[in-house]
């Protein structure tokens, strides 16, 4: 079965929301929207306090070619725009509005009716998505508009589409291949006429037979869409490791998938795209998979975005007492949140509760030599030697042993039988090497 050649770990998989159909959640009272939740520079504020707002309305403007807009998820009055924690654990910049209703833009199309035929061209089509602010949704959050805009010199021939969802627990982008696949695949149609090309392959875990079923029988209807069992193998999401599986291309180090005629894009982002184009639709909410052992109720609901992740725990059934950590994501490649008031925002996935003997950290020991970290790693690199040189602050090493390439998908730790924290290491390591590059490029 397809599969990428390096690396690469098997954590037990944990779906325990594969079976619930996604739920609406409730409206909140009040939401918080970052103007901040994607990657590059962060929107400016286009509303201020005391401002009425409609469901879908712009209220911060994207800035730079890599930003996105940003839209009110409900209807209300803006509050006021303050600092407030998000999922990074860092204060940043939010817009704030009490829901007083549920009142949409009239331009935004709200039948049930799957529209198939795609009207826009090519330049229309990444207009749309760039005014709609639609983001990856797999968790990276870049601007979508932009893969749509390929470099001169470059060439680009197939489009995939990530439904692997290799993370343990999460299960939103199954629920969205089974429950809405036919407007997935118009979304899929959409973004090839957007890059002007003839074939799109859709990878998917073979872990989830139903999906692979239903969508390989309803691709039989759209030309040049076709659909990828794969091995189940972690991190086969990753999109350099998705490309390999594939179509057995190697993205060469430092460069992107275009390098080699590929864009990847995740199932919920095709979703997004068909509502951007069919239906005038901003992307202000996404499906959320909220879960954990001890969860009542493992559940995915469609949810709005700012909403307080506290309500989602309240419809899956309250915190568990025996929470340790609540996590944003999953377990590999998530992060430990402040509280429960955090914001869901454009890249949360899903929200994870780990129970206190699961989440908690044994006692680190000394590196054994095993090699075990060397052998998981998908990208070929050395993480104990990256995880050492960025702990002695050796950041001209760590650049050179070629720390940008790492994906942080956590194999490494996972692997790890002394305990070390590899990926925290490296993260550090890299945060610190992509500051001095940035610095590099502005003389």
């Amino acid at each position: 079965m397809k599969t990428f050649k390096l690396g690469g770990v098997h954590p037990p998989e944990n779906k325990l929301s594969a079976n619930a159909a996604i739920e609406v959640l409730p409206l909140p009272k009040q939401v918080t929207i970052p103007i901040g939740q994607h990657l590059g520079a962060p929107a400016t504020a286009v509303v201020a306090k005391g401002d009425m707002v409609k469901v879908g309305q712009l209220i911060a403007k994207a800035t730079g070619f890599i930003s996105a807009n940003i839209h009110s998820s409900v209807s209300g009055k803006v509050l006021k725009i303050d600092e407030t924690y998000d999922s990074s654990g860092y204060r940043k910049p939010a817009i704030i509005i009490t829901t007083d209703s549920d009142e949409w833009l009239e331009t935004i199309d709200t039948s049930k009716e799957i529209v198939h035929e795609i009207k826009l061209n090519s330049k229309e089509i990444t207009d749309k998505i760039n005014e709609m602010g639609v983001v990856g949704l797999g968790g990276a959050t870049f601007p979508s508009f932009v893969k749509l805009m390929v470099p001169e010199g470059k060439r680009v021939d197939t489009l995939i589409i990530n439904g692997v969802e290799c993370e343990p627990y999460l299960t939103s982008d199954h629920r969205i291949m089974l429950e809405r696949g036919e407007e997935m695949l118009v979304g899929v149609s959409i973004l090839m006429k957007g890059l002007q090309v003839q074939k799109a392959m859709i990878g998917i875990e073979s872990n989830k037979p139903d999906a692979i079923s239903h969508l390989s029988q309803l691709a039989a209807k759209f030309a040049g869409i076709t659909v990828h069992a794969l091995k189940v193998q972690y991190p086969q999401g990753g999109e350099k490791q998705l490309i390999q599986a594939l179509t057995g291309r190697e993205v060469p180090s430092g460069k992107l998938p275009i390098e080699v005629g590929c864009v990847v894009n995740n199932v919920g982002t095709a979703v997004a795209v068909y509502e951007a184009v069919q239906k005038n639709k901003p992307l202000f909410e996404r499906v959320v998979t909220v879960t954990g052992h001890s969860v009542t109720k493992p559940s995915n609901f469609l949810v709005r975005i700012g909403t307080p992740v506290g309500q989602l725990l309240e419809a899956a059934g309250g915190l568990p007492e025996d929470t340790g950590k609540i996590i944003n994501g999953g377990p590999m490649m998530g992060k430990a949140l402040l509280n429960s008031e955090i914001p869901v925002v454009k890249g949360t996935s899903g929200i994870l509760l780990m129970p206190e003997k699961e989440s908690h950290r044994e006692d680190e020991s000394n590196c054994i030599r095993c090699a075990k970290c060397v052998q998981a790693c998908p990208m070929g690199l050395e993480p104990v030697l990256l995880s050492k040189t960025s702990k002695l602050k050796l950041f001209d090493r760590v650049e050179n042993e070629r720390v940008m390439d790492c994906i942080e998908c956590g194999s490494c730790s996972y692997t790890c039988p002394a305990n070390i924290p590899l990926l925290d290491y490296i993260r550090y390591g890299k945060n610190q090497v992509g500051q001095n590059i940035r610095n590099r490029n502005k003389r």
